[in-house]
């Protein structure tokens, strides 16, 4: 009797395809299959098996499997819930959602690993603060299938050792015989915290991102699947590790906007974890020093346990945190930042600057007419970079020279305004010229290690002045920082975003957190032209509590999250038109399939109305609750899709977290 196996592939169909066993009988559930789909062979993934085709199908009209990739399974049946599960939740294929969950590689290199566990690096002894957490988290009872995860989260300030719970607590696992992911939210921090628990934990550690090579994260990804690396290390895609009996998931940073992917299936790790959780009887503990404001909630509800960490252990203070007005400074650095940063190094000490924006110069512009330089395929300033002679543009890659003179008055003036990281390091330069400063922003990151080296030769004392964007302002732990310097606080102030508050609280308190972490003198200056603003002055108080109690009353007054859940479709085409008219469309159909009680907001144009020539608009759904919400969202894109423009296409994304 012949064997049939159905497989999903990496499209948006939702349901599979049933294909005859190979010649060589290798097929298996959980391996991944070359077969022929439609004018070409496809990538398919073999989610079950099955003894006869499908009903009023011929077994000779069955086409069969070329070929099988793998020599053992990738997956298994947890895998192949998770997927399904996602693909309900997130709206998306569940060949979308075991793509987004399975590394690429088509074969396996040799994984180096060496045992390299070091016991001296566990601190001889722990704060009482600490000890409740730990104790908290290890004796709590593990959830039944299904049931709510148990759920912790360490609140606490920069410095205050939530790492060191997090390694005790993955420890007390490891000792049961259970698995840990730890997740941080980047690659730059993976580094960090893989040296951390390489050393601590030895071979039993494994690492997962998208920086290794595919036969890479595929050899990682088979030895954990194997049960030889129950502690597993990763940003976002990690949660997906096939780990065997999991016990714990760590969430580091949980506040980060890099935990939910920006392509489909559009998922955040957090609500991944705690559905994998909730599945596998484990438990969730998350930690950051400024929680995003749907975990404050929970934990102000008693959803989440809070456990507290309140003063820093390293010998360091909290640092002294100082709001510098910039309005009437020539430059980018004012009179206060610059006796600082002098003071600093003659102390022997570092300095960290932080501008989340970069480039030499955010825009050009002429100051006569108004004329804005903006780029030829998104409705987005250029932004000048100096070192390339170009004005480039951040989203769709598009550059071209700046004009000599103004092409709509003929203007002499027109030039670069506002500044950027690179504009920054020329004027550091200039200012001090004998201190070592080193740049660290996506420009220098592309090159390969190059942030890892940067970071390196800051922490062993090489480099004086370390400059950079939001890669420098999460986690990093050097201990000669006395000065942090934020440049210019109110960049994301002024987005069209309800969280753009929320945002800039959290990387001005994050960023302040790099500075005296071992020494009680830690400094921040942060240059700002709202100095009134609430955002700027609770950020410099590190007032968490005021600040989301201030955010929330006014979140909940306005009916946003965590008060409420949304959906954001997003129609784009090359054609203004089109996208206008699929909009429309989609909103008549959304007005017949809202649920009592919930609303929609728009059609409108998304705030940046064009990227690389695409014409984007936007509807989104809002209710109190997600079930209907979701299947009102799965109703409507049926409906759409039927009758769809083949020159417009639907993005759908669950929760949003970024709304430009």
């Amino acid at each position: 009797m012949s064997a049939f196996f159905e497989l999903v592939f990496d499209i948006p169909a939702d349901h599979s395809f049933t294909y005859l066993i190979d010649d060589k009988a290798e097929a298996d559930i959980g391996k991944r299959a070359m077969v022929p789909f439609g004018k070409r062979d496809c990538l398919g993934y073999i989610i079950a098996q099955r003894d006869s085709p499908p009903e009023g199908i011929k077994e000779e009209a069955v086409k069969k499997i070329r070929r099988v990739v793998d020599s053992e399974p990738l997956f298994d049946n947890n895998d192949v819930e998770i997927a399904r599960w996602m693909a309900g939740y997130y709206l998306c294929s569940m060949g979308q959602a075991l793509s987004a969950m399975i590394p690429s590689g088509r074969k396996m290199v040799h994984s180096d690993i060496s045992d390299n566990a070091e016991e001296a690096l566990l601190p001889l002894s722990i704060s009482d603060e600490q000890a409740n957490a730990i104790s908290a988290i290890t004796s709590a009872d593990s959830a039944g299938k299904d049931k709510l995860p148990q759920m912790f989260y360490l609140y606490g300030v920069t410095g205050s050792g939530k790492t060191e719970v997090f390694l005790r607590s993955a420890q007390y696992m490891l000792n049961a015989g259970k698995s840990v992911i730890y997740l941080v939210p980047e690659i730059s921090l993976t580094h960090q915290t893989a040296d951390v628990i390489g050393k601590r934990f030895g071979s039993q550690s494994a690492t997962l991102h998208s920086g290794m090579s595919p036969s890479a994260r595929l050899a990682e990804w088979m030895r954990i699947r194997r049960g030889d690396a129950p502690i597993v290390v990763g940003p976002r895609s990690a949660v997906f590790a096939p780990v065997k009996n999991l016990g714990l998931i760590i969430i580091d940073e949980e506040h980060d906007g890099s935990y939910k992917s920006g392509n489909t299936p559009r998922y955040h790790a957090r609500q991944i974890a705690f559905r994998r959780c909730s599945q596998e009887g484990a438990r969730v503990v998350m930690g950051s020093a400024t929680p995003s404001a749907e975990a404050w909630k929970l934990m102000s509800e008693g959803s989440i346990k809070r456990l507290d960490l309140s003063r820093r252990l390293s010998g360091g203070g909290m640092p002294e945190i100082k709001p510098v007005s910039l309005a009437g400074v020539s430059g980018c650095l004012s009179k206060e930042l610059k006796d600082e940063i002098l003071l600093t190094h003659q102390m022997g000490r570092q300095t960290i600057l932080f501008l989340n924006r970069r480039g030499f110069a955010h825009f050009y512009q002429c100051p006569d007419c108004g004329w804005e330089q903006t780029c030829k395929r998104c409705s987005v300033s250029l932004t000048w970079h100096k070192s390339k002679g170009r004005c480039m543009c951040h989203y769709c890659g598009y550059s071209e020279s700046p004009p000599e003179v103004c092409p709509k008055c003929g203007s002499m003036n027109a030039g670069y305004r506002g500044f950027g990281t690179e504009m920054i390091e020329e004027e550091v330069r200039r200012t001090f010229p004998n201190l070592r400063l080193r740049r660290a922003d996506a420009d220098t990151a592309g090159k390969k290690g190059g942030l890892q080296e940067a970071l390196s030769l800051f922490k062993t004392g090489m480099i004086d002045i370390l400059l950079g964007t939001q890669m420098v302002a999460k986690g990093l732990n050097f201990p000669g920082v006395r000065l942090v310097g934020v440049i210019f606080a109110d960049t994301g102030l002024h987005l069209p975003d309800f969280r753009a508050a929320e945002r800039t609280f959290s990387l001005i308190v994050q960023v302040a957190g790099r500075a005296g972490r071992y020494f009680p003198d830690g400094k921040v200056i942060v240059q700002t032209l709202r100095m009134e603003d609430p955002v700027i002055t609770r950020s410099c108080a590190l007032d968490v509590e005021g600040f989301f109690n201030a955010e929330l009353s006014q979140r909940k007054a306005l009916n946003f999250p965590p008060f409420s859940r949304l959906i954001r479709f997003t129609i784009r085409s090359k054609d203004e038109c089109r996208a206008d008219a699929a909009v429309k469309r989609l909103a008549s159909f959304a007005q017949t399939f809202l649920p009592l009680g919930s609303d929609m907001l728009g059609p409108a144009e998304c705030p940046i109305g064009i990227i690389n020539d695409n014409f984007r608009r936007q509807l989104i759904l809002r209710s109190p609750s997600m079930g209907a919400l979701n299947s009102a969202a799965r109703g409507i894109i049926t409906k759409y899709e039927k009758g769809r423009d083949s020159k417009t296409y639907l993005e759908v994304d669950i929760d949003p977290v970024s709304m430009l």
